[in-house]
């Protein structure tokens, strides 16, 4: 059957599902490994001894790792070809599952989930431009709603699985767990994804991502290491003043340049602007949250790795529920009554965490995280509609890549800046109600972070209720660019 007459059907051809099963499994993978990571982070403390503003790097470097190379991705498919891109990004993210998996102390982990995050970074844009490039007209959208319930699964799944792997066979295998399925999501990529004629390439911001990369992992290391040791020691000062004057030459390069690998002006645009803000402060106040949830639970109640990967599924289930939701609601009240609703629930959420103490209830802990999932979540749906909302068809693609880079930066400040605080707080406890009350006095800056969102959602331009969306698959197939933004990864 040709592709119209599979369209005429209103079924997909049977190439294009085997596509979207091969390189799904990538994805789903990435997605997994994010949110396994963070049961695990007690185990690393305690066997590589190690305190807990160095092990919250095994989350925060990865999350910044892909922050830079998400803006890569469509000018490694027109320079290399889809395959080829797909498969050395593959080979990364398994390079970097199999180092991580023999590694031998907490620095060796946290350079080796670099090189994972490496890999894992380029292939969510990767996967939505390949399909997009594949799929025609109502086609992708089709397939955009197929891979919906997968991906909105790992994060109910992966805080489980973890606890498993942990549990019954050791932290290493968090990472280990991956080669197989890799495997085999490499055989079926060289089955199924068909070689291309290599396009010339725009050209590709070498300095611009020279000057950004160390930038924000200078700013992210010296606020770390300040919270760590009390102040602005020189060595702290000199590392914030060097990522500084980085981020300054950065904005300068930007500005002036064609194609920069971050396009500064779409700040011009207000809704832009606040909903990039939106979405930072919401991945701060989110996985700063799913970062401290898990050590809480092994920390203060004393659970196991399963049992407290359990108790986290709320949270993906509530996340999971809103987004389905969210989209409906905001094409029938508009961008920001739906987000200041799912705002006010991820702020109740978050303040009622700043009360946690060592009796605190699980199942009470459950349903607050699980109404934080539900927050973030309509939070974020509106947003991403405010993205695009009055800029063209060519800034769409730019804008797409922009603010993915925006919510990892995000989510590692977050996880920075809640560890630190945590370790800070935690530092002169001598029982387990003291221990849980610090846990609490962590929370308010989360709570922070979540009351902040409200700012830049009052911002939002009424009239961007109908925002205008994502580029066409043949727009972002020129531009080489993702078409929709994803849902983070925590």
């Amino acid at each position: 059957m040709t592709d119209t007459a599979y369209q005429s059907s209103g079924r997909l051809p049977r190439d294009l599902l085997a596509l979207v099963g091969a390189i799904l499994l990538g994805v789903f993978l990435v997605q997994m490994d994010s949110t396994m990571v963070n049961i695990a982070l007690e185990s690393f403390r305690r066997d590589f001894g190690a305190d807990l503003g160095t092990v919250q790097w095994v989350s925060a470097a990865y999350l910044l790792a892909m922050a830079a190379v998400i803006p890569v991705a469509g000018w490694a498919i027109d320079r290399f070809g889809a395959r080829s891109a797909w498969l050395v990004s593959l080979g990364l993210f398994t390079l970097g599952s199999l180092l991580c998996g023999v590694a031998w102390s907490a620095g060796s982990l946290i350079a080796m989930r670099v090189v994972q995050g490496i890999g894992g970074g380029m292939l969510m844009p990767l996967f939505q431009t390949i399909l997009a490039r594949r799929a025609a007209g109502q086609q992708f959208g089709k397939v955009m709603a197929l891979v919906g319930l997968p991906m909105l699964l790992g994060p109910v799944l992966g805080p489980v699985l973890g606890g498993v792997l942990v549990d019954g066979a050791g932290w290493r295998w968090i990472f280990l767990v991956n080669l197989p399925f890799c495997a085999i999501a490499a055989w079926a990529a060289l089955r199924v994804m068909p070689a291309e004629r290599v396009e010339r390439p725009a050209r590709l911001d070498v300095l611009g991502l020279t000057l950004l990369s160390p930038a924000l992992v200078g700013i992210v290391w010296s606020l770390s290491r300040a919270g760590t040791e009390g102040g602005l020691r020189p060595l702290t000062l000199l590392l914030l003043a060097a990522g500084s004057a980085l981020m300054i030459a950065f904005v300068a390069h930007a500005l002036r340049s064609a194609e920069p690998v971050i396009d500064l002006r779409l700040f011009r645009s207000r809704n832009f602007t606040a909903a990039s803000a939106v979405m930072f402060l919401g991945m701060v106040a989110l996985i700063g949250t799913m970062l401290l949830i898990p050590l809480y639970y092994q920390q203060v109640h004393g659970y196991t790795p399963l049992h407290a990967g359990l108790l986290m599924a709320p949270n993906g289930v509530g996340s999971a529920l809103s987004l389905a939701l969210a989209g409906r609601l905001t094409e029938r009240f508009g961008l920001r009554p739906v987000a200041l609703a799912g705002a006010t629930l991820l702020i109740g959420s978050t303040l009622a965490l700043t009360q946690l103490d060592g009796g605190t209830d699980q199942w009470l802990l459950a349903g607050l995280i699980a109404l934080t999932g539900a927050g973030f979540g309509a939070v974020m749906v509106p947003a991403q509609g405010g993205i695009y909302a009055g800029l063209t068809r060519a800034q769409v693609s730019h804008a797409t890549g922009a603010v993915r880079v925006f919510q990892q930066v995000g989510g590692s400040f977050g996880v920075a800046l809640l560890a630190v605080s945590l370790q800070r707080n935690a530092a002169g406890a001598r029982s387990v109600d003291a221990l849980g009350g610090a846990f609490g006095t962590t929370f308010w800056w989360a709570a922070g972070a979540a009351a902040l969102t409200l700012i830049p959602i009052l911002l939002f331009r009424p009239a961007a209720a109908a925002p205008s969306g994502p580029p066409t698959p043949a727009g972002a197939a020129r531009s080489g660019r993702s078409t929709a933004p994803a849902a983070p990864s925590s």
